[in-house]
């Protein structure tokens, strides 16, 4: 036998060895789900018992908004400090509900899935915490709602996903940019036709946190900060990417291929640490290290041959803006910096946006959208979020984001991170629905048989905590 031909055979030795032992993510795609999440109908619920874990910047909100659907109860409470437990009470008291079961501790959350009997379990934990803690709720029996992202890992989304189907429970990742009004309002155009067939879309995290990622009385632990320390990437495209995904139709007929993210230096983070070190020795142990970039853009493409651009910045100095930008054959809509659609050269007169709001307002926002602002939350959207979701579980009703869309949505974090360390390669994204997206059907909107989910009166409570998200 000649070399070539002995080196030949024991390369492809090699190669059949790696590829019967070697795992891969991408086996996770050829995988049959266990069942199909998407369009899936949890049996009816007349009355949600709500568990909130994590009661620091998002908790508290929660807990408010939640006390005043009369379809949902507030049963447990629990966060690692006791002492956030006990004000998130008096949210309660105040109303003349009764109190929640107190957990607190680092494995509370552990105990309170143990000891209670759940319909829900809301998560507002740093991010590390979102997919283990979503995956125990729906193991020990109870649907699942959590923070952005859904997971921090590409193994640890695929759990979440395969834990979903394999229990048949929800689990809904909280972007609550998707109901948003102007969001909400260009859905129903886009599924009305109004902008033809949409062919790019944008959208961000543009949100100045300088100053709240470095202060100690900001994130517990300073956690946020140290995960700008931990990835180099797009660590929060969800507000960005969700909106324009419903209306592309990600998962419901198309599909996100592969992503390249480039990303810049960072020029704000490290002198920041310095600057603060020189002050407080607090800030000591965050001198000297690689902090993520000012600006990540992350380049999706399709498999119908359509593009996303996410853009995120959480430290440079500039306006607040997600862009949400929609481009089709007939028509365009940008809501930041000020909210716009046109339909050829130039965008339609404040008289005609006006119409188009009249016209083209989703039957849920027409339905809710006055109470939600009242209630609040991001100037409503948060509560609609929230109230969409119980009335959708006391009816047995799909909810509006399915467990894929979390997923994929979630999946740009560790793909960017990839995609910069390899500097600004192009990375695959994977199927979470395994094919399904050929065939599933975009969520329906409307109230479809919903919306006798009732609201209790309006009553303010000075121990709520504003916060970002």
């Amino acid at each position: 036998m000649n070399n070539s031909r002995r080196d030949f055979l024991k390369k492809a030795s090699i190669l059949s060895s790696v590829a019967i032992t070697l795992p891969s993510l991408q086996n996770e795609a050829f995988a049959a789900p266990n069942f199909n999440m998407s369009g899936f109908a949890a049996p009816k619920i007349d009355k949600v018992k709500v568990a909130i874990i994590g009661l620091g910047m998002r908790g508290p909100g929660a807990v408010d908004r939640i006390s005043y659907i009369e379809g949902a109860e507030i049963v447990a409470l629990c966060d690692k400090h006791a002492d956030r437990v006990t004000k998130a009470q008096t949210i309660l008291t105040k109303k003349g509900l009764k109190e929640a079961k107190a957990y607190s501790g680092e494995d509370g959350w552990k105990t309170m899935l143990k000891n209670e009997e759940l319909d829900l379990v809301y998560i507002c934990t740093p991010w590390e915490y979102h997919a283990p803690m979503a995956i125990a709720a729906m193991k020990a029996g109870a649907h699942a709602a959590t923070e952005v992202p859904i997971g921090l890992t590409i193994s640890e989304i695929w759990e979440v996903v395969k834990t979903s189907e394999a229990t048949k429970k929800h689990c809904m990742m909280l972007e609550n940019c998707c109901y948003d009004f102007f969001e909400m309002l260009t859905l129903n155009m886009t599924r009305q036709g109004m902008f033809g067939e949409l062919v790019h879309a944008e959208g961000a995290y543009i949100h100045d946190l300088l100053d709240l990622n470095f202060n100690k009385k900001g994130y517990d632990n300073m956690w946020r900060l140290r995960e700008n320390i931990k990835m180099n990437g797009n660590l929060y495209p969800t507000h960005g990417i969700g909106p324009v995904a419903q209306c592309m139709n990600i998962n419901y007929g198309d599909k996100m291929n592969h992503l390249v993210a480039m990303q810049s230096n960072d020029f704000m983070m490290a002198d920041r640490a310095k600057e603060l070190a020189a002050q407080d020795d607090f800030y000591k142990e965050f001198v000297g290290k690689r902090y993520r970039g000012n600006m990540d853009t992350t380049l999706i493409k399709t498999e119908k041959g359509k593009t996303i651009m996410i853009q995120h910045d959480v430290t440079s100095p500039r306006p607040y803006s997600r862009i949400h930008l929609l481009s089709g054959t007939k028509g365009f809509a940008q809501k930041y910096p000020k909210e716009g659609i046109a339909f050829g050269h130039s965008f339609v007169k404040p008289e005609e946006l006006k119409a188009l709001y009249e016209k083209y307002t989703p039957e849920l926002v027409k339905f809710i959208g006055e109470q939600a602002k009242q209630v609040g939350g991001h100037g409503g959207m948060d509560f609609m979020m929230d109230w969409r979701m119980i009335d959708c579980l006391r009816n047995g009703l799909p909810l509006d984001q399915s467990v894929y869309d979390g997923a994929s949505w979630s999946a740009i974090v560790p793909l960017s991170v990839d995609s910069v360390a390899k500097n600004s390669r192009t990375v695959e994204i994977p199927d979470f629905t395994r094919g399904n997206w050929k065939t599933n059907k975009p969520h329906d909107m409307t109230l479809n048989g919903g919306g006798n989910t009732k609201i209790r009166a309006k009553v303010e409570s000075k121990d709520v905590q504003l916060n970002v998200g």
